[in-house]
């Protein structure tokens, strides 16, 4: 929002410059923007007639002026404006003055002396037309000063106000804020009720009551719309943003600025039959006041005549009954629209106004005909005509529910006793109601004040009003201590770390993907979706790593990548409740960078596996599964402590396809709870006794996998048991057809004592006995 300094003084005055005045407001959560001079510095510019313009004698272009600029006798000025004429009031720069970028000196101009300057917008560093002459108004008092008389000296203030302090969106509410946090006395706008005159008035019908709970409306007939805007109220206007276009309008714009409440004129020759706000219909337009015309929908709140909408409500007035130069009589409009109501439809539109900008946020019920009385005293005053009575639609309003704010708990939230006097003060300053108890205020929000709901929100408005800045900085006086780390549980970082050291890159992808992605790699997956996405193809979110790494994979390949390997640690979102944390990879190209002493191989199922297997610190449990998403013949579903923990293998062919890749990268996804856990390093003496070795030759069927072997035999071993190894995988001759004979390294030692061939013999039997009764394997003869 922005507005000139100037006006907000006028309202209220408090002693502080321009840049007090912006920190003070600033720290009581009103952030000013940005401050800016009305006009850049120049000096001994002055208003000026042109009394003659004679053609120069030596110059087609030029012209010989005499101008008064308030002296006692005129002084002769070369100007070489197209419209330069007698009878015109111009600024006049005279000698000795400073203009942006010039000095102005007495010189000739081909021959004649010249005593100064006529000055167009440009050369005053001013905006408008620079064509010719900046031309002044009939009544401007020559020799004034021309910086004083148009207030140059002013400052355009912009602030940036955050969406719930709608309230301040107007000169009024920015006056009650500054006044409550200086103390400076306010003088806000006295409204005198205009005279009724005519008894004319238009029926209004509110068929949406919800959405406008409160219309009001007046007619006024007699105006004279070509009369001129008042030259104190098209500065306010243009300094706050807005361009002056015709009286009725801009006084409806004056007003939005001054009391926040938007309004709308209607020609009222224009409107057909009685007013009615109600819901768009399906299938109808309106032209809007900028040209545009627009499809309404169901959820659009117009403001109707018998001929169908003629303005969107709490949006824009529309053409049919727009307000023209030689309009006489008027309807003036001015509701409360609900900002459910409004909230979204200017957007949805590509149009952003005033007005929306407002309703959207919530505009004061309770000065709704405050606003009415003001534009129909401004309209009198500026256009004549005469008025009719007020017109008004009432339904339930918002109510204001009072609130307690206990002064032991605004005590203990902001850390400081702030006096209970003071804060009655500044909220009665702030035009709420207060009821004053023992160790607690009931407070009623005033009707502007709509983000003042609970309690909290009381004592933000204590401490703003106290000042931010009054506050001491205290030192925190908690002890500092070293927090317990749990030696068993392995921070991510290291995770990460370790990741590095295999050689992957990590990337961080998007939570939010394509529902295509989570389909296609699980026809079963039920992904959250998003109420309100970001876009079209972030609407759901993630229940695996894999979809946002083939999306990276596919970035890389097209920028000429061909070996990929990376990592995410991120979670997924199997349900509200369910949400894990996952590390998920992917490996596609070769092995090795291209090299002259390896040769180029592609990487597999099993390159994979050893990267986890490192990763993990033993061998894993890898056992036969299906996933929709992997190849069924190339993927693994990876055990840990007899639990599923999660899967490996190469990507599915038809995935291949869909991500438009030009082979099958692998994959892997784990829980990285899993990961995380490990066993404390334990001191153990190296034994001094001799290891045995026994190499056990088990024949099994074909299909039956080795971790399954592995995993009954280690489970079954005796203590003195310290590794057991697979070191062959033999099919073929002296082996049955759908079998497989497996070599099995099996090592012993006890620290204590040489183990006997007797105990060798009970461990080897016992493997014997579990390979045979679990796994239908028998030694090989």
């Amino acid at each position: 929002m922005q507005f000139p300094e100037s006006w907000l003084r006028n309202l209220v005055n408090p002693a502080l410059d321009t840049a007090q005045l912006a920190h003070v407001v600033t720290m009581a959560g009103l952030e000013v923007e940005a401050l800016a001079p009305v006009a850049p510095p120049f000096s001994n510019v002055l208003v000026a007639e042109i009394l003659s313009a004679e053609k120069h004698p030596d110059a087609d272009r030029l012209r010989v002026c005499q101008v008064d600029v308030g002296e006692a006798h005129p002084v002769t000025i070369v100007c070489g404006a197209p419209n330069a004429a007698a009878g015109l009031k111009v600024p006049c720069a005279r000698p000795g003055a400073k203009l942006p970028g010039i000095e102005i000196k007495v010189a000739k101009v081909r021959g004649v002396e010249s005593f100064g300057m006529l000055c167009s917008t440009k050369e005053l560093g001013l905006e408008g037309a620079a064509e010719g002459l900046m031309v002044l108004a009939a009544d401007a008092p020559v020799g004034a000063d021309f910086r004083s008389w148009l207030n140059l000296d002013d400052t355009l203030i912009t602030l940036k106000l955050t969406p719930n302090r709608a309230d301040c969106l107007s000169m009024q509410g920015l006056a009650r804020e500054v006044g409550a946090i200086t103390g400076a006395p306010t003088r806000l706008p006295q409204v005198t009720h205009a005279p009724v005159q005519i008894q004319d008035t238009l029926a209004v019908n509110v068929v949406a009551s919800e959405a406008c709970p409160l219309y009001l409306g007046r007619v006024v007939r007699g105006i004279n719309a070509q009369a001129s805007t008042p030259l104190w109220m098209a500065e306010r206007l243009e300094r706050s943003g807005i361009r002056p276009l015709l009286a009725p309008v801009d006084i409806t714009n004056y007003v939005l600025l001054e009391l926040g409440q938007p309004m709308h004129a209607f020609a009222l020759s224009r409107l057909n039959g009685n007013i009615e706000v109600r819901m768009a219909r399906t299938g109808e337009k309106l032209e809007l006041l900028n040209g545009q015309t627009v499809d309404l929908a169901p959820d659009m709140l117009v403001v109707a005549d018998s001929n169908g909408p003629v303005a969107l409500a709490g949006i824009m007035g529309g053409q049919p009954a727009s307000v023209a130069t030689y309009t006489v009589d008027v309807f003036l409009e001015a509701a409360f629209f609900a900002p459910a109501a409004i909230a979204g439809r200017a957007r949805r539109l590509g149009l952003s106004t005033d007005s929306s900008h407002r309703f959207e946020r919530g505009v004061d019920f309770g000065a709704t005909r405050q606003a009415m009385e003001r534009a129909t005293e401004l309209l009198l005053e500026i256009c004549g005509g005469q008025a009719g009575p007020i017109t008004e639609a009432l339904a339930a309003l918002p109510s204001r529910e009072p609130i307690t704010l206990r002064l032991a708990r605004l005590k203990r939230v902001v850390g400081i006793e702030i006096d209970a006097d003071q804060v009655v003060r500044g909220l009665l300053a702030l035009g709420a109601q207060v009821e004053r108890q023992e160790d607690r205020l009931i407070v009623t929000p005033p009707s502007f004040r709509f983000d003042l709901t609970i309690e909290e929100d009381l004592i933000e408005e204590a401490v703003r009003l106290y000042g931010y800045d009054n506050i001491p900085a205290q030192p925190p006086a908690a002890p500092s201590r070293m927090l317990p780390q749990d030696e068993t549980v392995l921070a991510d970082d290291v995770i990460r770390q370790k990741m590095v050291d295999l050689d992957y890159q990590e990337v961080i992808t998007y939570s939010f993907v394509d529902p295509a992605w989570e389909s296609g790699l699980d026809a079963d997956a039920r992904p959250l979706l998003l109420a309100n996405p970001i876009a079209s193809q972030l609407s759901a979110m993630r229940t695996t790593l894999w979809g946002g790494m083939l999306e990276t994979l596919r970035h890389n390949l097209n920028r000429q990548q061909e070996r990929v390997r990376i990592f995410e640690m991120g979670r997924v979102y199997a349900s509200l409740a369910e949400q894990p944390m996952k590390l998920g990879g992917l490996a596609y190209g070769d092995v090795q960078p291209e090299q002259w002493g390896v040769a180029a191989r592609r990487t597999d199922f099993f390159d994979i596996k050893g990267d986890l297997e490192r990763l993990f610190g033993h061998a894993l449990d890898t056992r036969r599964g299906t996933h929709p998403a992997l190849h069924p013949g190339q993927s693994a579903e990876l055990w840990i402590d007899g639990k599923a923990v999660g899967w490996l293998g190469t990507l599915h062919p038809r995935l291949v396809q869909t991500f438009d890749l030009p082979g099958a990268p692998v994959l892997f996804e784990i829980d990285s709870a899993v990961l995380a856990r490990r066993s404390v390093p334990r001191h153990a003496s190296l034994s001094r006794f001799p290891l045995v070795r026994r190499d056990l030759a088990f024949v099994l069927d074909v299909n039956t996998p080795v971790g399954e072997l592995l995993s009954a035999l280690r489970e079954a071993a005796l203590p003195q048991v310290q590794s057991i190894e697979v070191f062959d995988d033999y099919r073929g001759k002296g082996v049955p057809e759908n079998q497989k004979s497996l070599a099995i390294r099996v090592v012993m030692q006890d620290t204590q004592r040489t183990l006997t061939d007797q105990e060798v013999d009970d461990a080897v039997q016992k493997l014997v006995d579990t390979a045979l009764n679990q796994c239908n394997a028998s030694l090989r003869t």
